[in-house]
């Protein structure tokens, strides 16, 4: 995820602590998310595409600080 930002991740985990939070739970999400589709975990396709669209949120977040971080 956001590649371009590698390192302005890397220092924004170790000071912002906001941005890790939120960082934390996209992960978290994204690895239900995957456990959901693979069958691993049960969920309707109504619940799934509610936990994608919050997953989708987050990363609009982290973006919103990444732009402001490196402006």
């Amino acid at each position: 995820m956001f590649p371009e930002y590698r390192d302005l991740i890397s220092e924004l985990k170790t000071s912002d602590h906001h941005f890790v939070n939120l960082f934390d739970k996209h992960n978290e999400l994204d690895q239900k998310i995957k456990n959901l589709e693979a069958h691993i975990e049960n969920a309707t396709p109504e619940e799934i595409e509610d936990l994608k669209k919050d997953k989708l949120l987050l990363k609009d977040q982290l973006y919103a600080i990444l732009k402001k971080a490196s402006a």
